[in-house]
């Protein structure tokens, strides 16, 4: 068992959009929080298995922090 952060956003239509920055292109959507959250579990899987398969190391990289960053707009 391993534990992946994730980023959660919401699209002005109410989608929910989840993404999983240790893997590129790991995201997914829900129409709600609960299923966009069980939908990236699968796709954090099929990340997972095609890393081994291509054998790259089981030490993902590590996300150690989310910040704000302001910038003028």
């Amino acid at each position: 068992m391993r534990t992946f952060k994730v980023l959660v956003e919401q699209d002005k239509d109410g989608t929910y959009i989840v993404d999983c920055p240790c893997f590129k292109g790991c995201h997914s959507y829900g129409k709600d929080l609960d299923e966009a959250l069980e939908n990236i579990k699968d796709v954090i899987e099929m990340c997972v298995e095609e890393a081994a398969e291509e054998g790259e190391q089981s030490d993902f990289p590590k996300i150690i922090d989310l910040r704000d960053v302001q910038v003028a707009v």
